[in-house]
């Protein structure tokens, strides 16, 4: 049999990721039997390296060391080389990841270990230059001198990859003392740590690098709703969060949506990936941050984002894409190397030839040079810049207020000025060399996006939730074989497992969707997923939920993924929608999974609020109860689905059911239900008018006008 290892296999792939190295010398294989097979036959250590498209150090490493031919000849002929995309195979980054925080105090991608044939890491890293540089190992030398260590102290090395792989599953697969869930919320507890966290200087998290954090202020929102009366500690974290983010440079102010983090502490320079996630996670918080505080900005945040997701990132067919790359061509250069930000990034010069050459895309009462002028005081654009070569990144340097000062004109005159002006520049942005697209759809992401799209639906308007009702569809017709999720699909290649962030996100964004359009295909969707999710990766007994279904058997440690990471806790998102779901099917044990989950791993969101932020809203869920809304009729009306809607109600399950008792049953036959469950039973319309049903471990009676909905929403605010 010939050796697979060979020739660079990469080309067989369909992940974009693997396939930008499919041209590399290095002989890179997918993680695959046929590669740990030649690992062992050989008898040569593996190197593997994970990453994802949009990673900005994932094409430095490559460019300066995998397209290498010295290095290649090194990895070629001492090692087998296997590449991971972390958004197919996050089971395989959770492990090494685990290794590599444990061993090197923090991670980051690449990920670079080099492993026994047996897969057991004895060497960690991220990135690494091909030759020594600023106190960094060079990965040229580095390679030789693994591979010297390999055939001279190798029962060292085994002896290490053994005592790391045993702490990798200790932290991973071990389970936690299970607490006591049943007494009142430690909300608040949480939300008084995650408050003493704050960033009071910037506005978020910690200092630099500068991530979102959309779960620890989500935490806080809920918190700050409650508490509004008497502290306002909350509140302010939240407002002053959502404004540094909207204000500075992880905006994208000419196209909407976020980039994923900022370098700096003030929110000023991105890296300039956009992930899905992000945008689902941002764009679901600024919905709730505009039904609590009312700031029209926030809504503009939201139909900017979402504008730009269906824009960018969406599926003909209705789902959404992955990622877009953070790095294009200069547009000086359009053949020229790829530079990170490249397509978002302006000088002075470069805004006033925009807004001159494209004049006719948005004609203006002002000249090109005031235009100019204002666009680039709004958006702190000078000759100094504040990125690289002189370039800037857009942020908000002045409000329209100042501005009108500065110009001497009405703040109706500088917003008109401005409007046409960003108007130019984005057609002007058009025409550069686009940042690539990561065309895989994700079963999990799309759910996470659905559910902001459906969110915005009810809150803004509705056809988000005619969107949010496109990507569920798409998901369940390509991805859902009738009991089991696949993974992903790329250009019509459906391929990998089902996560328990798949089944527990998408779940989440099904009955969401179903919130938002009453459409019970959805509902069934859901409750579907729910009954994958528990049968494929939950253990009844002990209530762990796996990352994995059992199914898995190539990684070794099966993880249990509890912490917020760069997508929410699986755990605290399963958890809440099964608690949900328990009202249409109490006998599903639905309710029983989510509490067993939140007492094996709420001490956690007790202890450590601010990595389980997720986590802790679903167990405020679980102490407080629903919030139920029942809407008896042929669909909601509009006026109710802007008080229901518009409100910020956490812990809400909107629900519209057939008015009579005979539609219900028909209903009811379609669902495939032998009866209905008490949160449809015995609520009909009155009088042949819509009623709608509101309860929170009590009911209201009958309402039916939009005042009695909004006394009785108020009455059971938690």
């Amino acid at each position: 049999m010939s050796d697979p290892t060979a020739r660079n296999r990469l080309d067989e792939t369909a992940s974009p990721y693997l396939r930008q190295h499919a041209d590399n010398p290095v002989n890179w294989q997918p993680w695959d039997e046929a590669a740990f097979e030649a690992a062992r036959e050989r008898d040569v250590p593996i190197f593997l390296s994970i990453g994802y498209s949009a990673c900005h150090w994932c094409h430095v490493m490559e460019e300066e060391s995998f397209s290498d031919p010295e290095v290649a000849e090194v990895l070629n002929e001492h090692f087998v080389p296997i590449k991971v995309d972390r958004e197919e195979r996050p089971d395989v980054d959770s492990l090494y990841m685990t290794v590599c925080q444990a061993v090197r105090g923090g991670g980051g991608w690449p990920l670079s270990a080099f492993l026994t044939p047996e897969k057991e890491p004895f060497y960690v890293g991220t990135y690494f230059p091909k030759e020594a540089k600023r106190n960094q190992p060079g990965f040229l030398p580095l390679t030789k001198r693994v591979a010297r260590e390999w055939e001279q102290n190798r029962e060292e090395l085994e002896e290490r990859a053994d005592q790391w792989m045993s702490t990798a599953r200790g932290e991973l697969e071990s389970l936690p003392d299970p607490v006591d869930v049943s007494g009142d919320s430690s909300l608040l507890d949480a939300a008084d740590e995650l408050a003493r966290a704050a960033d009071r200087d910037h506005g978020g998290f910690g200092r630099a690098p500068k991530f979102p954090q959309a779960g620890r202020v989500s935490a806080l929102l809920r918190a700050h709703h409650r508490e509004s009366a008497t502290d306002t500690r909350y509140g302010d974290a939240v407002q002053h969060a959502l404004d540094a983010m909207a204000d500075g440079g992880l905006f994208d102010h000419l196209g909407g949506g976020f980039h994923r983090y900022c370098t700096d502490a003030d929110w000023t320079v991105p890296h300039f990936e956009k992930m899905l996630y992000d945008q689902a996670a941002l764009a679901d918080l600024y919905v709730d941050g505009y039904r609590l505080f009312g700031d029209e900005r926030y809504a503009e945040v939201v139909d900017e984002t979402l504008e730009f997701v269906d824009r960018e990132l969406g599926h003909p067919d209705g789902g959404f894409y992955a990622t877009l790359d953070a790095r294009s061509a200069p547009p000086e250069n359009p053949e020229g190397d790829h530079e990170e930000g490249a397509f978002y990034v302006w000088t002075p010069a470069e805004v006033e030839a925009a807004i001159a050459e494209y004049a006719d895309v948005a004609p203006a009462d002002e000249s090109d040079d005031f235009l100019a002028d204002v666009f680039c005081a709004r958006y702190g654009v000078d000759v100094a810049g504040n990125f690289e070569d002189g370039r800037t990144v857009l942020t908000v340097s002045a409000s329209l207020s100042e501005l009108a000062d500065d110009f001497e004109r009405s703040e109706d005159e500088v917003a008109a000025a401005l409007g046409a002006a960003e108007e130019r520049l984005r057609v002007a942005r058009e025409d550069r060399p686009r940042p690539a697209r990561d065309e895989k759809v994700l079963a999990g992401w799309n759910g996470l996006m659905a559910r902001a799209y459906a969110e915005a639906g009810l809150a803004l308007d509705t056809e988000y939730a005619e969107r949010a009702a496109d990507a569920i569809e798409y998901v369940r017709e390509t991805l859902w074989d009738g009991d089991r999720l696949s993974r992903r699909v790329i250009d019509g290649d459906v391929a990998g497992v089902g996560y328990a962030e798949d089944y527990a996100y998408l779940a989440a964004g099904a009955l969401a969707t179903y919130e938002a359009t009453g459409d019970h295909a959805h509902l069934q969707f859901a409750l579907d997923l729910a009954d994958a999710l528990l049968a494929e990766c939950y253990d009844d007994e002990t209530g762990a939920l796996y990352e994995t279904p059992e199914s898995v058997e190539d990684v070794g440690v099966r993880s249990q993924d509890v912490a917020d990471g760069p997508t929410p806790s699986p755990v605290g998102v399963g958890a809440e929608t099964l608690l949900a779901l328990d009202a249409f099917d109490p006998e599903s044990g639905y309710a029983d999974a989510a509490g067993a989950m939140l007492e094996r791993y709420g001490g956690r969101a007790e202890t450590t609020p601010t990595s389980h932020a997720t986590l802790a809203l679903a167990a405020d869920t679980h102490a407080n109860g629903l919030l139920e809304v029942t809407v008896a009729a042929d669909a909601l009306p509009d006026e109710w689905r802007e008080t229901i809607g518009g409100s910020y109600l956490p812990h809400r399950l909107l629900t519209v059911r057939p008015p009579t008792e005979s539609a219900l049953e028909a209903w009811l036959d379609d669902l495939e239900v032998a009866s209905a469950p008490p949160i449809w039973a015995q609520r009909d319309a009155v009088d042949d008018e819509p009623a709608a049903y509101i309860c929170r471990r009590a009911c209201s009676p009958p309402v039916t006008t939009t005042e009695e909905i909004a006394e009785w929403l108020a009455e059971f605010r938690a």
